[in-house]
C-alpha cells in the first residue's frame, strides 16, 4: 500500500494516459464489488439522464436501492390520463425542468402516444406548430413553456392564434411554493401568475392547486378554446402538484369530467329573417367572408346561400371560405357598387367599406374615403363580438352596420339560408338568375386578364413572383395538395391563380402578422396533413425563416413531408417600401451615393445559403436558383423527395413581390 507521502509525490506527475488507466480501473473493481454484493437480487439500470462522466453523489446518481421512490402514482401520471381523454395527439414542445415531472410521464407512463412527443427548438416554433396542425386537421394541440421565459418566448406565437381565431393548449411549468423550490434559475423563471404574460390574448386561463382542480380546469379550457370564436387558453402547472403522489383514494379519488362540446351561438331569428329580407331584395348584393368556414361544411354553406342569391364573394382568405373556381369568387372592389353587403367572421369591416390612403402627414395617419354607397345596407354576423378585449387592437376600426350578430356565422348559415328560400318570390327569382348570368361573364373575363397580368416578366432573373407560383402549381397540380402557408407577399397569386376549392387548399395567414410563423405553421400543418396523406407545400418568405430555423430541425427528426419554395427576395420588402415611400414624401435627397431604401431593411451581403442551412438540418435542399428555366426541374425533383417521406426546400431568388 502506498503511504500518503508517496501518494502526494505520485498525483503531480500523473499522465493523461495513465489517470484514465486508473479510472478505468478503479469503475471496473467497484463495479465487480457491486455486483458481488448484489448477486442476491437483479441489479436495475441506472436512468439514461445520467451523465457518463463527473457524476456528482446525490440523489440523482446514487445507486437504486439508495434512491428514494414516490409512493403510489404521481399526480402528473393522473394528468397524463386526464390529456389522453381528450385525444390529443401531439405534443410540439420545447423541454424544460418545470414540467420534468409531466415530460416524464408523457413518455413513460402515456409511452409517448397520444400525445407524441414532437421535439422543438424554440418556445415560438411549438405553438407555431400547434396553430398550422389545427388550420389543417380541426384538432387542437397541447405544448408545455417553461415558466416565464418559456411562455415569453412563445408570446409571439400565441398572439397570432389569437388574432387568427385558432384553439390551442399551453401548459406552463411554475414552481409557485417559494419556500421549497430550488434556488437560482428555477426561481429566476417562476413567478405569482405567468399566465399574465398572455392573458390579454388567451380566452382564459387558470392555476390549478389539486390533482382534481386540474382536471376540470383541463377540460374546462379545452372546451373553452373549441367553442367558437376559437382561441388559445393557458394553465399554469406547479412543479410540486406535478411531482406528488396522488393522495386520495376511494370516493375522494380524483376523477376526469367527460368532454361534451358546446353548441355554437346562433344568430338571433328576428335578425336572420331581416337579413334575408334586405338579401333577397338588393339589386347587387355581395357576401364578403374572412374566418367564416371553420371546417369544410363551411364551404358548402356559403355556397348554397351565394348560388341562391346569385350574390358576389368576396373571400379574403382568413380561411378557404368559398371555391376559387366559383364563377360568383370575386375581388374586393365589388363592393363598390354594392347595395347590401353580408360580411361574415369579418376581421376588418371598416377596412371592407373604405379606404385608407398613407399620405404620410400628421405623423403618418393618412386620409379615409367610402368606398361604398350612403345608401348601402351592411349586415354583420361575427362570433368575435362576444370575445372583444381592451388592449390589444385586433379588433380593428369600429364600423356601423344596420344588421349585426353576435354569432358564428357558419352555425348561423342554414337560419339563413332558409330565411332566404322563404322571402324568394318569383319576381326576385327571375332577377337573381339575370344576375347570374352577367356574373359568369364578369368572372371569365377577369380571369383572363389575371393570366395576361401573371405573364408580364415571365422569364424574368430574378425570377418573377408569379412564374414561381405557376411553376409550382405545375409540379403538384395532379396530387391532393395543400397550401400550408404563402407568408412571403408574392402578390396574392396562388389565391389568384390556383383553383383552390377544398378547406385545406389554403390555411390562411398568421391572424397577428407575426414575422415568423410561416415555417413552424407549415411544419405542423404538414404534420397534420401526413395522417391525411396530403401533399404539403410552402411559399417560404426568407425573413420569416430566420425568426426561428431551427423548426427545420423538427421536420427533418421526425420525418414531417413538406415541399418549402423560397420567396428568396433578399429583404423585408415591405420596409423597404415604406422608408421609399416616407423619403419620397420627405422630398429626402439621396446623399448616400444611391436608393437609401435597403439600408437597414435588406438581406443581403452576405447572402443567406437558405439550401446549405436546410441541409445542415437533415433537409434535401438546392439553390440558389435564379435562371427560371432551371426552376422547373428543380421543384419537379424536390416533389419527388417529399413524395418519398422527407422535407425538401428550394432556394429561389425571386422579384421584390
Amino acid at each position: 500500500m502506498t503511504d500518503k507521502k508517496n501518494q502526494d509525490e505520485i498525483e503531480p506527475v500523473l499522465g493523461r494516459r495513465s489517470f484514465l488507466t486508473s479510472v478505468i480501473t478503479t469503475s471496473a473493481i467497484a463495479a465487480v464489488t457491486t455486483q458481488s454484493a448484489g448477486a442476491a437480487e437483479p441489479i436495475n439500470k441506472l436512468s439514461s439522464a445520467l451523465p457518463p462522466n463527473g457524476q456528482r453523489v446525490n440523489a440523482e446518481t446514487l445507486p437504486p436501492s439508495e434512491i428514494a421512490r414516490v409512493p403510489g402514482k404521481p399526480g402528473s401520471d393522473f394528468m397524463v390520463d386526464v390529456i389522453k381523454s381528450l385525444g390529443i395527439e401531439y405534443l410540439p414542445t420545447n423541454c424544460a425542468s418545470s414540467f420534468r415531472a409531466l415530460h416524464e410521464s408523457l413518455i413513460d407512463y402515456g409511452n409517448n402516444k397520444m400525445p407524441e412527443y414532437i421535439n422543438c427548438m424554440h418556445e415560438e416554433s411549438a405553438v407555431a406548430m400547434a396553430h398550422g396542425y389545427f388550420k389543417a386537421s380541426g384538432k387542437p394541440l397541447l405544448t408545455l413553456c417553461h415558466g416565464t421565459v418559456g411562455l415569453q418566448h412563445a408570446s409571439m406565437a400565441v398572439y397570432n392564434a389569437w388574432c387568427d381565431r385558432v384553439p390551442l393548449m399551453i401548459i406552463g411549468g411554475n414552481d409557485m411554493d417559494a419556500a421549497s423550490r430550488p434556488p437560482g434559475v428555477p426561481t429566476v423563471h417562476s413567478a405569482q401568475d405567468i399566465n399574465g404574460i398572455v392573458r390579454d390574448y388567451t380566452k382564459w386561463d387558470d392555476t390549478p392547486v389539486s390533482l382534481q382542480h386540474f382536471s376540470q380546469s383541463f377540460v374546462r379550457a379545452y372546451k373553452i378554446a373549441m367553442t367558437p370564436p376559437y382561441g388559445p387558453v393557458a394553465i399554469s402547472l406547479d412543479a410540486g402538484l406535478q411531482q406528488e403522489p396522488m393522495k386520495e383514494q376511494g370516493d375522494k379519488a380524483p376523477y376526469i369530467p367527460r368532454y361534451i362540446p358546446t353548441s355554437p351561438p346562433q344568430g338571433d331569428s328576428g335578425a336572420v329573417q331581416e337579413a334575408a329580407r334586405l338579401l333577397v331584395n338588393a339589386q347587387n348584393p355581395v357576401i364578403v367572408a374572412d374566418r367564416a368556414a371553420r371546417t369544410p361544411a363551411g364551404i358548402d354553406l356559403l355556397v348554397q346561400l351565394a348560388e341562391l342569391l346569385q350574390a358576389k364573394v368576396i373571400d379574403q382568405g382568413g380561411r378557404m371560405n368559398f371555391p376559387k373556381t366559383n364563377y360568383l369568387s370575386a375581388g374586393p372592389t365589388v363592393v363598390n357598387n354594392a347595395d347590401v353587403i353580408l360580411g361574415l367572421e369579418l376581421t376588418d369591416f371598416w377596412a371592407t367599406v373604405n379606404a385608407f390612403t398613407d399620405n404620410a402627414i400628421n405623423h403618418g395617419h393618412g386620409t379615409n374615403s367610402t368606398r361604398v354607397q350612403s345608401t348601402t345596407k351592411l349586415i354583420s354576423i361575427n362570433s368575435v363580438d362576444l370575445n372583444t378585449k381592451a388592449n390589444y387592437q385586433d379588433f380593428q376600426r369600429f364600423q356601423v352596420v344596420d344588421v349585426s350578430m353576435a354569432a358564428d356565422a357558419q352555425a348561423t348559415l342554414p337560419s339563413l339560408i332558409e330565411a332566404v328560400r322563404v322571402a324568394l318570390t318569383n319576381d326576385r327569382k327571375a332577377v337573381i338568375v339575370q344576375r347570374g348570368a352577367e356574373t359568369k361573364k364578369a368572372y371569365l373575363a377577369n380571369k383572363n386578364s389575371t393570366r395576361i397580368a401573371a405573364a408580364v416578366a415571365w422569364n424574368a432573373s430574378p425570377i418573377s413572383t408569379a412564374r414561381l407560383v405557376m411553376e409550382v402549381f405545375a409540379q403538384i397540380k395532379h396530387l391532393d395538395w395543400s397550401l400550408v402557408a404563402s407568408e412571403g407577399n408574392v402578390s396574392n397569386w396562388p389565391n389568384r391563380l390556383w383553383p383552390m376549392e377544398k378547406h385545406y387548399h389554403w390555411l390562411g395567414r398568421s391572424g397577428g402578422y407575426g414575422v415568423g410563423y410561416g415555417a413552424p405553421a407549415s411544419v405542423g400543418a404538414a404534420l397534420a396533413n401526413r395522417t391525411a396523406g396530403r401533399f404539403s407545400v410552402s411559399i417560404q418568405s426568407d425573413g420569416d425563416l430566420m425568426y426561428a430555423p431551427g423548426v427545420l430541425w423538427t421536420a427533418a427528426k421526425h420525418k414531417i413531408p413538406l415541399l418549402a419554395v423560397m420567396h428568396n427576395n433578399r429583404g423585408y420588402h415591405q420596409e423597404v417600401m415604406h422608408v421609399q415611400r416616407l423619403a419620397n414624401f420627405r422630398n429626402r435627397v439621396v446623399n448616400l451615393g444611391g436608393d437609401t431604401g435597403p439600408v437597414g431593411t435588406s438581406i443581403e451581403n452576405p447572402d443567406i445559403q437558405y439550401h446549405l442551412l436546410a441541409q445542415s438540418m437533415g433537409w434535401w435542399a438546392k439553390g440558389p436558383i435564379k435562371d427560371p428555366a432551371q426552376l422547373a426541374p428543380a421543384i419537379k425533383e424536390a416533389v419527388q423527395v417529399v413524395l418519398a417521406g422527407q422535407p425538401a426546400l428550394l432556394n429561389v431568388w425571386t422579384q421584390p413581390r
